[in-house]
């Protein structure tokens, strides 16, 4: 196998890790499993294999292994400027209920006791490490060549939020306008704030480079022999 081919491996395992913790959330309010069993099953074997991978490609594929590292901390401080409009938007009544406490509450399987301190502690572990993989996903599929795409990255990540099973379990019915008009506004307002604060540093601590993804696929493709073409004499 080439080193190409070896990358763009690494990249698709890494893609896959990164896109388990946001997905359980959803996958239990969907009715599939609840997230106490997910987060054990699931998560925390993608946490322990993704910091396995960024270890093992550290000299072998260090394209992946940065990716992970500089997501990882972008992704995890960008989740402070999402914070900095949702807080206040819930404590002003635009959304239903404190999301990380929910997710903690969810996570240790406490919703017939309520929150603790424990659970609390879970859900804003969680939350954040949500952050942290929007950020990997984010420099492995879009790159850090320019900042203004975190931006997009961010309202596309708010829209799905808004049409998802979490948002739709709350009883709040799509982009939350059963509940108010202003549960879209600041959904979109923080994850706007997270992906232009995702995308300045992305930039900054990994520097400007294009989409590993799709520099990896050009390469292969450039590689691959050409079709040889045939000429039959008549």
């Amino acid at each position: 196998m080439s080193s190409e081919w070896k990358r763009l491996t690494w990249i698709g395992a890494t893609l896959a890790l990164a896109s388990v913790g946001p997905l359980i959330f959803p996958a239990a309010q969907a009715g599939y499993s609840n997230m106490e069993a997910l987060s054990t099953r699931l998560l925390i074997p993608a946490v322990v294999l993704l910091a396995g991978i960024a270890v093992w490609t550290w000299r072998r594929a260090p394209l992946v292994a940065r990716s992970i590292v500089w997501g990882t901390l972008a992704g995890t401080v960008a989740t402070l400027a999402l914070e900095a409009v949702r807080l206040p938007g819930y404590r002003f009544g635009f959304m239903p209920v404190n999301l990380p406490r929910l997710m903690g509450v969810l996570l240790l399987d406490r919703f017939a006791l309520g929150p603790s301190i424990a659970s609390d502690l879970a859900g804003w572990a969680y939350h954040f490490s949500n952050g942290a993989s929007f950020g990997i996903l984010y420099i492995l599929l879009l790159g850090t060549e320019r900042r203004w795409p975190g931006a997009l990255f961010g309202v596309f990540l708010g829209l799905g939020f808004m049409v998802s099973p979490v948002v739709i379990s709350l009883g709040v019915g799509y982009f939350g306008l059963q509940f108010s008009l202003g549960f879209p506004a600041t959904v979109l307002l923080a994850h706007l704030a997270f992906g232009t604060a995702l995308g300045y540093l992305a930039t900054r601590l990994a520097g400007p480079a294009p989409s590993p993804v799709l520099s990896t696929a050009r390469r292969l493709l450039a590689s691959s022999p050409a079709p040889s073409r045939h000429t039959t004499a008549v």
